[in-house]
């Protein structure tokens, strides 16, 4: 019998596998697909180019140094200059809001230009720096046991901030602080990524606290090599300290005993534990073990991944590798962010659909073969905001071809090269663009309806009378965890979830 079963072979659940061997426990890890790595995995989605891209997550933000330092993880995330980019016409002109990743001339320059005064640079300044004093003093609570909302605020010590932040809708910060609408939807957008929300909604809130606290300062960076590099390193760990891993192990029931835990898979193999971590959904988990599953909001966002022959120039006369270095918007102010929200809410497909791309191999070329390199090759990563998975349920096929010319036309209004121009072509004479659904993102990597949190997000402090909670990943069984991104302070790429699932387990059984 096995210490531990972990269900789920995704970054998170080779964390808390690689915790618990390294705690000299007996690890198996359990993994339905043929190959580990779930969301956070590199693939060759157009076969004729050797191209690897992170086809699902992309950018690193959350993964703490203390995960990587404690598992002796060999992975390498890159600085980017370049913060974001944001296209824009005024009085008939074409320009950008070029944010850098450090505030510097030119950004100063470029929100002058924008706003035609100091003011709103100056307001951008104090409010992140105030979120990024933040983010360094909540940033070690994501790896300790959770405490209480008043003994986390009490520890914090910013009570203002506080209290925009976790008390009152983000909107009214937002608008309070900011008045030109370009300015504030870059703002909102951290708080929208995969939320299906307004930003007068607290999942607002708790979605932009998450993208801006990543381990202290809040940076996305990429990973060298694409994110199926801390896959491969991971594995390595895992199984270096002890761990059985086996793939093609679909997980089909879930039987509690007294002193174990049964599971069996699809090929009707059973394996038995005296504890499980579940590093998969939390509605799999409800239904695996005949709990009620628990209501989310579902997932609202497309992915378009495309390989360019070069980059597109812009209408703006900017640089292409400036502009596309970092996170480049695209109809994303405050104003069209709330009406596209609105419009897929009453059931139809936003006339202008918000998005957000950025070029992975302007900071890291090595996911590309030498000779696409010299042949002057990029990559392009595109995300959809508030396409929910109901726009999709009638004909999804159809609905993302919709989506996709509506991307392309979108970013063609910026563009002095249109984009399908520069597009590679594969050899059967098709464009070198993938797209995918929130459905698609459910029966890919089974995240329900395609909500990449997995469930509704979750402060990380419990509310009065949740004694019970210790770690965020209890459940109603002693022996059972969650491990995966349903997990409280869950969401992302960040381990965080399966080190405390590992934490959970160990500090229960020395009680």
């Amino acid at each position: 019998m096995y210490d531990a079963i972990v269900v789920g072979g995704g970054h998170n659940g080779l964390v808390a596998a690689s915790y618990l061997a390294k705690a000299g426990k007996q690890v198996l890890l359990l993994e339905a697909a043929n190959s580990l790595g779930g969301a956070t995995t590199s693939v060759k989605p157009f076969p004729d180019f050797d191209a690897r891209l992170s086809r699902y997550s992309y950018l690193v933000s959350l993964l703490p140094d203390q995960i990587v330092d404690d598992l002796g993880i060999n992975f390498k995330t890159i600085s980017r200059s370049v913060s974001s980019y944001t296209p824009y016409k005024k009085d008939g002109e074409d320009a950008g809001l070029l944010v850098s990743r450090i505030w510097d001339k030119a950004t100063e320059e470029s929100f002058e230009a924008l706003t035609g005064s100091k003011a709103e640079g100056l307001a951008w300044q104090e409010f992140y720096g105030e979120i990024a004093e933040f983010a360094k003093r909540i940033a070690p609570f994501m790896l300790q046991p959770l405490l209480s909302r008043q003994e986390l605020k009490t520890e914090i010590a910013m009570d203002e901030v506080w209290d925009y932040l976790i008390e009152k809708p983000i909107g009214e910060e937002i608008e309070r602080r900011f008045k030109n609408d370009v300015v504030k939807g870059v703002v909102l957008t951290d708080a929208l990524i995969g939320t299906f929300v307004s930003a007068h909604d607290i999942q607002a809130n708790i979605c932009f606290l998450y993208h801006l606290i990543g381990n202290g300062t809040g940076e996305w960076k990429v990973p060298e090599g694409g994110m199926g590099q801390i896959v491969i390193e991971l594995e390595r760990i895992a199984k270096q300290y002890g761990a059985q891993i086996l793939t093609d192990s679909d997980v089909t029931e879930i039987k509690e005993a007294e002193d174990s835990i049964t599971v069996k898979t699809a090929s009707g193999e059973t394996y038995k534990a005296k504890n499980l971590l579940f590093a998969a959904a939390p509605q799999l988990l409800a239904k695996l073990t005949g709990e009620v599953q628990p209501k989310s909001l579902e997932g609202s966002q497309i992915k378009i991944n495309m390989l360019l022959k070069k980059l597109p120039r812009l209408k703006s006369g900017d640089d292409p590798k400036l502009a596309f270095a970092g996170t480049f918007h695209v109809d994303e102010s405050y104003s069209q962010l709330e009406l596209a929200l609105n419009e897929a809410m009453s059931g139809s497909t936003p006339k202008e659909l918000p998005l957000e791309m950025y070029c992975h191999t302007l900071t890291d070329s090595s996911i590309l073969s030498p000779e696409l390199i010299n042949q002057g090759y990029h990559t392009l990563t595109l995300f959809g905001i508030h396409t929910c998975a109901s726009l999709f349920d009638g004909n999804n096929q159809d609905v993302k071809d919709l989506f996709k010319q509506k991307a392309i036309d979108g970013l063609n209004e910026y563009l002095l090269d249109p984009i399908e121009d520069v597009l590679a072509v594969n050899q059967d004479g098709s464009l070198a663009i993938e797209v995918k659904s929130p459905l698609d993102l459910e029966a890919d990597i089974r995240l329900p309806r395609g909500n990449i949190f997995h469930r509704d997000l979750d402060f990380p402090f419990k509310e009065e009378g949740e004694n019970q909670k210790i770690w965020g990943a209890e459940t109603k069984s002693k022996r059972i965890f969650i491990a995966g991104a349903g997990a409280q302070r869950g969401g992302g790429v960040s381990g965080i979830a399966g080190h405390n699932a590992a934490m959970a387990m160990l500090s229960a059984q020395n009680n």
